[in-house]
């Protein structure tokens, strides 16, 4: 008879456990690309494009340096990066990896410069010479769709990748409304900052006849898809390995074209190549979203329930769409999400998709979500003004309610479970709001104003073929799959596609697979970020991972221990039928053999298994796909409390409270991490993060002294209560959620500050909230004031 089975603490779903990967990060010893030296490395820097719209009339290489420096037409054979749609009426834009006769963004890559290290091939690219004849910049969104504007890309004969429309006759809800509130509304563009920009080393594996590529992203497969093509290769000549990501956010989710022409460099010299972004290059030639124009109209009865919306949305795409699919990635989803969890009888809306001299938008944390929130809930508050009530109540009069779900809303997206209005009363006692409503007709001592604000939302996350395939885009996500494979002394191999870059991966899917076999956390090993060995995945993006990923190890982890059981069942000399699967053994009134007896059986003494074993062993391979895949719809409320110096036009964030419904939550702390960082770029939106662009495109913040992030000084100490109502189409009820702390923020700290300038008839519609905003629009009001007191 065996000893008793060791007692295992709790390391399964629910429990808040440390990060396993954290241990390394934290002594620094996290491996990034940076990190990487080969023998013979090689660096590169690129020639940029100084002008943001102009033809190339000739490049001139430095002399003596001529076989340092390549160009588009050196690149024999390279193909442009094509990211297409099947939407109607979709147009395209291939991009060279280097620009050939035309430059249409500042930082546009015109030549590739190889040194034995960085600052001399930067000298080199300092002495290239570009002729340009110089065209006139579309650097305004709205100006680029009218007649006359110059064009980004002349064949196309306007400056529209894509327009949507949505239609419904409005007419009877015109004439019946009994309150409408009509809104202009304007959101910066935005350059994302992750730590790690940036990078990629690449070189040519004679042994294998193999390209590895070394580089700093999300979708490695997809990275693998696109070099391939790029380069006239097959994709089992190209690996793609993204070790430690520094942070993605979106920006890590396409093919660069440094990456094309990295691979390609290596080929043709033989030698290992690197390219590590600077952050000049990041901010002013690579990294933009979130540049949005609404024009908006809610229609609403005297009661405050809502009955229409009418939108005109327009989005500045910038110069390209990138790979695998970027350019109509917001206005697209615009029409389709901007209802929220709102109830109403009509909806209407028409987006644009606009081509500006400007870096290609890319997908950033909350894609098009944070500016529709923004949008719906600065109506929702405009209602609630002329209702005469609270704002929380009038969201509460038009939520979507609990008993309703699963609920299709206007624009059929299926809402799969939740309570949004308890959700938002947890948030309004939370914030205290009787005591604050009470604290602004008091007044405050040094003279600011306080302000309060709110914003809920449903964030979609997770969904898959049934949504995308209608995109037509090169990329659509399916089965998602994972391989396990047990090692002869029972440690749990997991292989998966998607990739973490701050998210927790090597924990929580350790804690399913856990949850499932009982087996330690410290016998889970989580591979990622290989395509030569893990299986192919559309990657991490969407709010996915843990929905599919976490799903897939679950069910692969469950047929792996019924091979364990069997197996287990006959070294006892027991009917699988009489064991019992506990804390990672399989135990019987005659014993127990664990995990690592088990694995070392199989492999070491397999004349001890039964005759009729299963024969693919202890490795298993497998798919996920939800029993809906329309996506999981996590949702919250943010509800945010500000102090507003009117003198100085300063927002500071006295309360921040985010009440979060995110289905069953495999690690706790984890997801509390992501509600955080999201918040803090959230409140980057909203008060600080601005890309400007003077008339001709020249990017107007080239450092971080000019590009404002929030700091620890300006992210308050957010409290974040959980809700958890099971997704019901998951394998343990999970929803996605990495996206949502982004979404909220903006939407309830601009109610805020408005809430706190309203008395003084003054409203912000533009993001950022600026100090100089607020002071010009509180200007704007005293001098309308002074000019009737003076007429009067």
């Amino acid at each position: 008879m065996n000893a008793p089975l060791p007692e295992t603490r709790a390391q399964g779903i629910g429990v808040a456990l440390p990060r396993k990967e954290d241990d390394r990060f934290m002594r620094g010893r996290g491996g990034y690309v940076g990190n990487i030296r080969m023998v013979g490395m090689l660096d590169v820097a690129f020639v940029r494009s100084p002008v943001a719209h102009g033809r190339i009339r000739a490049i001139e290489k430095p002399e003596g340096s001529e076989g340092a420096v390549y160009t588009l037409a050196d690149l024999e054979g390279v193909q442009p990066i094509v990211a297409n749609s099947g939407l109607a009426g979709f147009k395209n834009s291939a991009q060279p990896v280097l620009a050939g006769d035309k430059v249409r963004q500042v930082g546009e890559m015109i030549a590739m410069c190889v040194a034995e290290n960085r600052a001399a091939a930067e000298d080199i690219a300092a002495q290239v010479f570009v002729d340009f004849d110089e065209l006139p910049a579309v650097v305004d969104m709205l100006a680029a769709r009218r007649a006359g504007s110059a064009l980004v890309h002349e064949e196309w004969g306007d400056n529209v990748f894509l327009e949507t429309f949505i239609d419904a006759d409005l007419d009877d809800i015109r004439s019946k409304a009994a309150i409408k509130v009509r809104r202009k509304l304007r959101t910066a563009r935005q350059s994302m900052a992750p730590m790690e920009g940036r990078g990629v080393v690449a070189h040519w594996d004679h042994r294998l006849g193999q390209l590895i590529v070394y580089t700093s992203a999300q979708m490695p497969h997809i990275n693998r898809t696109g070099i391939a093509g790029c380069l006239g290769l097959d994709e089992g000549q190209v690996r793609v390995v993204a070790p430690d990501v520094g942070g993605g956010f979106g920006y890590k989710g396409i093919l660069l074209p440094e990456e094309v022409c990295v691979a390609w460099l290596a080929i043709k010299l033989g030698r290992p190549v690197r390219w590590l972004e600077d952050r000049r290059e990041q901010l002013t030639a690579n990294a933009n979203c979130r540049e949005h124009d609404y024009d908006i109209t809610a229609y609403a009865d005297s009661d405050g329930r809502l009955l229409a919306v009418d939108c005109e949305a327009t989005v500045d795409s910038g110069a390209y769409s990138s790979y695998p699919f970027s350019a109509c990635l917001e206005a697209a989803q615009v029409g389709s999400i901007l209802p929220g969890p709102y109830k109403m009888e009509k909806y209407r809306c028409r987006t644009w998709s606009v081509a500006t001299n400007k870096p290609p938008i890319l997908p950033y944390r909350g894609v098009a979500r944070t500016g529709v929130c923004y949008a719906i809930e600065t109506v929702m508050d405009a209602i609630a003004v002329q209702a005469g009530l609270e704002p929380w109540e009038v969201r509460m009069r038009n939520l979507v309610l609990p008993q309703e779900m699963p609920y299709d809303n206007i624009t059929r997206k299926h809402f799969d479970s939740g309570d949004y209005p308890e959700c938002l009363r947890r948030a309004v006692q939370a914030i205290g709001l009787p005591a604050l409503r009470e604290r602004q007709r008091r007044g405050e001592a040094d003279g600011r104003r306080i302000g309060v604000g709110l914003a809920i939302f449903c964030e979609q996350g997770a969904h898959g073929t049934s949504v995308y395939h209608g995109w037509g885009i090169p990329m659509v996500p399916g089965r998602e799959p994972v391989t396990l494979r047990l090692t002869p002394d029972g440690v749990l191999e997991i292989r998966a596609g998607v990739h973490s870059h701050g998210q927790g991966m090597e924990t929580t899917l350790a804690q399913i697979a856990h949850e499932v076999l009982g087996i330690a956390i410290d016998k889970v090993r989580v591979l990622l970020g290989d395509t030569g060995i893990t299986p192919y995945s559309t990657g991490t993006w969407g709010s996915r991972s843990i929905v599919m990923a976490g799903s897939a190890v679950g069910v692969a982890c469950k047929e792996l221990k019924e091979r364990l059981i069997k197996i287990g069942a006959h070294l006892l000399k027991d009917e699988p039928a009489m064991v019992t699967w506990q804390a990672g053994a399989v135990v019987s009134p005659k014993g127990w053999k664990r995990i690592a007896d088990i694995a070392r059986t199989w492999y070491l003494q397999p004349q001890l298994l039964p005759g009729d074993v299963d024969p693919r062993g202890l490795e298993v391979s497998t798919t996920y796909q939800a029993r809906r895949d329309s996506g999981t719809f996590s949702y919250a409320c943010h509800a945010v409390v500000v102090a507003v110096d009117t003198a100085l036009g300063k927002v500071e964030l006295l309360d921040y409270v985010v009440v979060e419904d995110g289905g069953v939550l495999i690690n706790p702390m984890v997801v509390d991490g992501q509600v955080y960082g999201g918040a803090a770029q959230g409140i980057g939106t909203a008060l600080y993060e601005e890309m400007r662009y003077s008339e001709d495109g020249q990017p107007l913040a080239s450092t971080l002294a000019d590009y404002i992030l929030p700091g620890a000084t300006e992210v308050p100490a957010i409290r974040i209560a959980h809700m958890e109502t099971p997704a019901p189409y998951t394998e343990f009820g999970q929803k996605g959620i990495g996206e949502s702390g982004a979404i909220g923020s903006p939407a309830a700290i601009a109610n805020a500050v408005n809430d706190a300038l309203r008395p003084l008839g003054v409203e912000i519609n533009q993001l950022p909230i600026t100090p100089r905003a607020i002071v010009e629009a509180l200007a704007a009001v005293s001098a309308v004031s002074g000019n009737q007191g003076r007429n009067a």
